[in-house]
């Protein structure tokens, strides 16, 4: 996609709704159903911001405090899960890296779909993305709130949600810069934390750090063996990794506003191997050679709480609760930041109410601030339906990361063939082994929505899920046949 970083928007553009529109999937590789969104959105994003938001993005709070639960299930197999999940992960964003690459947009992954299959593929994936993100919010600020209210106890858990959620509104509605910085320092400082626990672990590991003894290998063969809870634990773990390396996307999202799209959406790609295998399978190693995997601690504290315990460094749990605070953090100021241009680029395509499409002075800011408000309805119903609608509402968004992976690796399948044809010198980045990966790729993804079918824990969320995608699939495409029949 041609742009000039230089030119800022004019003033036409820069205050006024985005003109949706046809709603015709594109037949060429070229710019089209995403064109008028990006064009009045600034370049903000500096090289710099893009670099550690990659790098950042690969360590949230499901690293920190979900894996305890697959360590559980899962043993010391664990590695062996995450390690193939990210096997996965790496495959779809090279798939999406490949198409970002060629056409930059801040509807990512919606507007491929939407060039590859039609208008109801991106009305469905993009909009059932901007729930998951909304309702992620909501919980990322609730996860923030119990933190803090750990530390000072008897301030109301709402209050600082609402703090939060104040502070990255006005973050996100001033420009895309400030939400740059934010991320630059969040990604910095976990960034830090992952890097400096990988180090003093491999030491204690090799049994050079003062003031420890090396574990061996004892904790990987013992206490049940590698595989304490056979296969069923593994596709437990299997599970609850591939769910910890959601928000990889958002890196493709933030591209369409950076200084140079291509070379950063590139840089994101090519370097995502190694940042999977250090920060997720690298520390998945270091905790469960360091640390029992039945010792209670991994569950109720964290992983790497009981890891850094296990050290004996003193106020290991303080330390964890900062990191995973402003792991939550980060991922609250990401997640509207996504939310907000998702449904921007959705708008600008016809897929969604006009107003909601406005964009001021290079910022969405009616869909930053709808995006907020929704996201924090959902912590209100935390509290007034905790035990039906709340519950509900989690169900619905459990599996919708799958379904946007099976959604690129699909267009990724359609659109290589068209931009091989009409546009070989935009393949700046290449699936490899296409088409093989691709299809393997996507039947992993139908595995795992088997295994979740059959597993207990996760059947209601793939049902709820599966309905949330029936719905939107059925309103994109009665939408779509409206728009053939007006234009015919």
């Amino acid at each position: 996609m041609s742009r000039n970083p230089a030119s800022p928007p004019t003033d036409s553009a820069a205050d006024s709704p985005v003109a949706p529109s046809s709603g015709s999937p594109a037949t060429d590789p070229a710019p089209g159903p995403a064109a008028g969104a990006d064009s009045a959105l600034t370049h903000g994003l500096k090289q710099r911001h893009l670099s550690m938001i990659a790098l950042g993005g690969v360590i949230g709070a499901g690293l920190f405090v979900g894996s305890g639960a697959g360590i559980a299930a899962a043993g010391p197999s664990i590695i062996v899960a995450y390690a193939v999940s990210g096997l996965l992960v790496m495959l779809v964003m090279r798939m999406l890296g490949e198409m970002s690459a060629a056409n930059p947009a801040s509807g990512s992954f919606s507007v491929h779909a939407e060039r590859a299959i039609g208008p109801w593929a991106g009305f469905t994936v993009g909009w059932a993305f901007w729930v998951l993100l909304c309702v992620a919010v909501g919980l990322e600020g609730i996860g923030a709130a119990k933190i803090v209210t750990g530390w000072l106890p008897g301030t109301p858990e709402w209050a600082w949600v609402a703090l939060f959620m104040v502070v990255f509104l006005g973050a996100n509605l001033a420009s895309v810069t400030k939400f740059g910085e934010f991320e630059f320092w969040f990604a910095a400082l976990k960034v830090a934390a992952i890097t400096l626990f990988l180090v003093l672990g491999v030491l204690a590991i090799l049994g050079v750090l003062p003031g420890t003894d090396a574990p061996g290998l004892t904790h990987l063969g013992g206490e049940g063996g590698f595989l304490p809870n056979g296969g069923e634990g593994l596709v437990i773990g299997l599970l609850a990794s591939v769910f910890a390396y959601g928000g990889l996307e958002t890196v493709t999202i933030a591209a369409a506003e950076s200084e140079n799209p291509v070379r950063g959406v590139a840089g994101a790609v090519r370097t995502a191997m190694w940042r999977i295998a250090l920060f997720y399978v690298g520390s998945m190693a270091v905790v469960v050679t360091l640390v029992p995997w039945d010792d209670p601690e991994v569950v109720d504290v964290g992983p790497f709480y009981a890891a850094l315990d296990s050290l004996g460094i003193g106020g290991a749990a303080q330390i964890m609760n900062v990191v995973i605070l402003v792991a939550l953090l980060s991922a609250m100021n990401a997640n509207i930041y996504g939310a907000s241009r998702m449904a921007c680029s959705l708008v600008s395509r016809g897929q969604g109410p006009r107003r909601l499409g406005r964009i001021s002075s290079g910022v969405p800011r009616t869909a930053v601030l709808v995006s907020s408000v929704f996201g924090f309805l959902c912590v209100l119903l935390s509290y007034w339906r905790p035990d039906d609608v709340f519950p509900w509402l989690l169900n619905m968004i459990g599996a919708v990361i799958l379904v946007v992976w099976i959604f690129i690796a699909a267009s990724q399948l359609v659109l290589r063939g068209r931009l091989r044809r009409e546009a070989p010198e935009k393949l700046v980045v290449r699936m490899w082994l296409f088409p093989y990966l691709t299809v393997l790729a996507m039947t992993a993804m139908a595995g795992i929505f088997v295994l979740m079918l059959f597993q207990p824990g996760t059947r209601d969320q793939l049902m709820a899920t599966g309905a949330l995608t029936v719905v939107l699939i059925a309103v994109g495409v009665v939408r779509q046949r409206r728009a053939a029949a007006v234009r015919g």
